[in-house]
């Protein structure tokens, strides 16, 4: 097994050193996360903080790959779990690069669930309102692929009513989820009904892929969420 690791290239933001060195860091615990669902919302998070860090698209654009270049020059499980996850669900235009320097790490261990990030297919989507000041709550139910309901989890995102997003976030437990929208619609404090994929995928590509700046709480799960909205019909 070979030991050499590939160096790493020169910054396009070296002010950002720190950051991709605290990313390098933090990516040792990512491979004992307990399923693919986890890992990728851990690196949504990581992701909404680079957006945080190069808030503008030619500096993020340069942040990813600065980020991408230090994982691989790192050479741990954990950035090439990292790796593998920003080539499943990241930006697009950092996905291919992504994708490669995981491949350069190929000796390195892999995680258990490295082969099923991103395989999810859409399911049912709900349409909850709550009140005339709160906007649409869209509900999209996910599931991994082979994995059936035990992989089942929901993006759910809360759009004003000009489709602004103001509230993004993934659930793991859908079950729980729809359940509490049922009582409170019983309690009718809310209305919940199915709505057509189609409808839900146009409306959050809109919404989500729109003007900057987005919202800072919707950051950490922008990533994720704009993943599972390109899977949408």
């Amino acid at each position: 097994m070979s030991t050499t690791r590939p160096s790493a290239r020169p910054l396009l933001l070296p002010a950002l050193r720190e950051v991709y060195d605290a990313y390098v860091r933090e990516a040792d615990a990512l491979p004992a996360l307990p399923a693919a669902l986890q890992a990728e919302v851990w690196t949504s998070a990581q992701l909404g903080g680079l957006l945080a860090a190069a808030p503008h698209e030619q500096a993020r654009r340069a942040a990813l790959g600065d980020l991408i270049g230090c994982l691989r020059a790192a050479g741990t499980p954990g950035t090439r779990a990292f790796l593998r996850a920003l080539a499943a669900i990241g930006p697009e235009v950092g996905r291919g690069a992504a994708a490669k320097a995981a491949d350069a790490l190929r000796d390195v261990p892999a995680a258990p669930w490295e082969d099923a990030l991103g395989r999810v297919v859409p399911g049912q989507a709900w349409l909850i309102q709550e009140g005339p000041l709160d906007g649409d709550r869209l509900v999209c139910e996910f599931r991994y692929t082979d994995m059936g309901t035990a992989g089942m989890h929901a993006l759910a995102v809360r759009l004003t009513y000009g489709d602004a997003p103001t509230e993004v976030v993934t659930v793991g437990d859908v079950p729980a989820l729809m359940t509490a929208a049922r009582q409170a619609m019983q309690a009718e404090l809310c209305v919940v009904q199915p709505y057509d994929t189609a409808a839900v995928g146009a409306r959050l590509r809109t919404a989500l892929n729109g003007a900057e700046p987005v919202p800072a709480d919707c950051r950490p799960a922008l990533a994720l969420a704009r993943h599972r909205a390109s899977l949408l019909p």
